[in-house]
């Protein structure tokens, strides 16, 4: 503890969020920032949730297009990463989009980054809690009244909030765990099926009955929530080890890794589940290791694979949650209580986004919503693709005005061009997503945004009164 009457030495104004951390003594046993593997399992962990256990089944629909859709947004997920990675490289502090954002367009576009990506966050895992329970159902046979799903999805939500609340060092042991146990069985469908690869399983081309760019956009509108987490390490930037250099290497790794995993893994489940069978199926996964290898044993695996890879998708994405409103309330733009941090983890904001996705999960149970699983399951995940458009759009925009008004990082000629085509296309995917996640969930987005509105208004009242007036 600094003496009283002592000065602190400054530090300077680039020096990473983590080392300051560190210097000041801050950083406990059980906080740690993490390394490049850490923070690679971090991204992918988070971008594959169990949402890839679903996915064959929601797009068979459309056909072996659908392949094509997400050949699209693979390279869209990809030109956000680079950017994601530019953008660390200038400002490597916690709050990813929001810092981005509040640095180049001041503290209302700050604000909106970081409101609408809390909201992605805790809706994103009510939404993740509520699939779970068809695995977890699986496995230990919960299926019944509404309260025995509901309980069973809280469970899956606090077990990564309590871990969480351990510290950033169980965070990262947690996540590289999860991330290693869900992809044995992951890869043993993407390689192993090729070995069975059947091409009469495909089925037609064009399942659908709209023009081939309907049906793409149709596929993609299903597909964009699988994607989502790109952003993550830049988001714990401050918790990153060398964040300039490894949150971008972080960032390519990890959408690398998962985009092998989706186009591969879908593409063998394709090949070896007849295309009828495959759109009425509920275990896409299952049903194509049960083609494999015969007999019934495959349901079992899948869905244990399912729930270890959604625990460790809600690992990540609490952490975040967290993240985000810390940088902002650090900032004056939130309320003080989410700039509480013990051990490393924004606890208050852990416990906050925990409670408010439990509340969002037994809402939709008892009243009725959650009869029908995959009914929630799909509205609550267009919610999540909608909000998380906000940051990704105001990130890829502060790219663009640090390119056009000469603030590149005194980037060359060329690089600067492969920054502005890539920050180009990033911008187009972003808002290819608010067209892909559809007029009902653009309706409730908005709606949280303009309560997002009414809050920034109070906040910015009392910076006003206080006598620091916003940006």
């Amino acid at each position: 503890m600094q003496e009283p009457g002592s000065a602190a030495k400054p530090a300077p104004a680039d020096t990473p969020v983590g080392e300051l951390i560190e210097e000041r003594g801050e950083l406990s046993k059980h906080a740690r920032r993490f390394g490049l593997p850490i923070a690679t399992c971090l991204v992918m962990g988070n971008i594959i949730g169990g949402g890839i256990f679903r996915l064959p089944h929601d797009v068979a629909a459309y056909g072996t297009i659908s392949l094509v859709a997400f050949a699209i947004l693979t390279v869209g997920a990809i030109a956000l990463a680079l950017v994601f990675g530019r953008l660390a490289e200038r400002d490597p502090r916690t709050g990813g989009p929001y810092v981005y954002a509040r640095e180049a367009f001041g503290d209302f576009a700050g604000f909106l980054a970081a409101w609408s990506y809390w909201i992605t966050s805790w809706v994103s895992n009510a939404a993740l809690a509520v699939g779970a329970v068809g695995y977890v159902n699986l496995l230990f046979k919960v299926d019944g009244s509404w309260w025995t799903m509901c309980l069973a999805a809280l469970v899956v939500q606090w077990l990564p909030g309590f871990a969480n609340l351990a510290g950033t060092r169980y965070v990262g042991a947690v996540q590289l765990v999860a991330t290693v146990l869900k992809f044995a069985p992951l890869l043993l469908v993407a390689i192993g099926g090729l070995f069975f690869f059947d091409a009469d399983n495909l089925g037609p081309f064009q399942a659908s009955d709209s023009n081939p760019v309907g049906a793409i956009s149709a596929a993609a509108a299903l597909l964009l929530f699988s994607y989502l987490g790109v952003e993550s390490a830049a988001v714990s930037a401050g918790e990153v080890r060398d964040p300039r250099r490894n949150v971008g290497r972080a960032t390519i790794f990890g959408v690398l890794g998962a985009a092998f995993v989706y186009l591969l893994g879908t593409l063998a489940v394709f090949g070896t589940v007849n295309h009828e069978k495959l759109m009425s199926s509920q275990a896409p996964f299952s049903d194509a290791v049960n083609a494999m290898f015969g007999g019934t044993w495959g349901g079992t695996a899948v869905a244990l694979a399912a729930v270890i890879s959604i625990l460790g998708a809600l690992n990540g994405w609490t952490l975040l949650s967290a993240q985000t409103p810390f940088a902002a309330a650090k900032d004056g733009l939130f309320p003080s209580m989410f700039a509480k941090k013990e051990r490393g983890v924004p606890t208050t904001g852990v416990v906050i986004t925990v409670v408010l996705a439990s509340i969002l999960t037994v809402y939709n149970y008892a009243s009725g919503q959650g009869k029908d699983d995959s009914e929630v399951f799909t509205l609550l995940v267009t919610v999540t693709t909608f909000m998380a458009t906000v940051p990704y759009l105001l990130a890829t925009a502060a790219q663009i005005y640090y390119l056009v008004s000469g603030q590149g990082a005194r980037v060359n000629r060329s690089r600067l061009v492969r920054d502005s085509v890539v920050a180009v296309i990033a911008c187009a995917f972003s808002m290819w997503l608010v067209g892909g996640a559809g007029y009902e969930a653009v309706y409730q987005g908005v709606m949280f945004l303009f309560v997002g509105v009414i809050v920034y208004a109070v906040m910015s009242a009392r910076k006003k009164k206080a006598g620091t007036p916003p940006v």
